[in-house]
């Protein structure tokens, strides 16, 4: 969502018209934007106004304040326009593209994981999405899953609310689009069939106990955020 009101403001023929809509669309007032970014209350009108043209600094920290200021009600206003933009949220805990591609040694060290499956060659790994597995199945179909991809489907999926793996790997075996490396997260025993579909998938299959703010730490710090 971040990067999409972005390029919406950046790729404006009036980005100061984009800025207020934005605004308006989360609720806030001038007042209070100007209150959460720490400037007065006329430099955000002159920005509105085209007095002003906002620069990479400034439309970052204005929407972190939106959403910031959303997170606070369970991200509603969020869910609201990803829904109306086609853009799936429900069960996405963590998304990212990397700087560069990971190697899977560099993912397994980053994941403090477990390696199931013995495969050398694999795709590269340009991006990552950490999901709530529970929320994801009851909300999306296997066909549907392109939508948890974000940018490239190169990318490491870590499944997490997960019992033995198996329902995960069923949904990514029949699915038409699948990630290059998939993590269970917080289990140890996992079911055989997960395994051996990884084996046929030709996709390297990873458990990890690391606690999910570790791991989205240790994404953040490769990725384009």
């Amino acid at each position: 969502m971040a990067k999409r009101i972005a390029g919406d403001i950046i790729w404006s023929e009036n980005p100061g018209a984009s800025i207020k809509k934005w605004r308006m669309l989360y609720g806030l007032g001038q007042k209070d934007v100007a209150r959460l970014m720490g400037v007065s209350y006329s430099v955000i009108s002159d920005y509105e106004r085209g007095k002003r043209l906002a620069g990479r600094g400034f439309i970052r920290k204005f929407i972190n304040v939106l959403l910031d200021y959303d997170s606070q009600n369970d991200w509603i206003t969020t869910r609201r326009i990803a829904r109306l933009l086609n853009i799936y949220v429900e069960g996405i805990i963590d998304i990212g593209e990397f700087i560069e591609p990971i190697s899977l040694d560099e993912l397994v060290d980053i994941v403090k994981g477990v390696p199931l499956t013995s495969i050398t060659e694999h795709r590269p790994i340009k991006g990552y999405t950490i999901l709530d597995s529970v929320l994801t199945i009851q909300s999306i179909s296997a066909n549907e899953f392109v939508r948890v991809m974000g940018a490239t489907s190169d990318r490491v999926v870590v499944f997490t609310r997960i019992t033995r793996g198996r329902s995960v790997m069923v949904a990514t075996r029949v699915s038409p689009v699948k990630p290059s490396v998939i993590v269970l997260h917080g289990i140890k025993k996992v079911d055989p069939l997960a395994i051996r579909i990884g084996i046929i998938e030709g996709i390297p299959l990873i458990i990890t106990g690391l606690p999910i703010e570790e791991l989205k730490k240790g994404f953040r710090e490769k990725a384009l955020i």
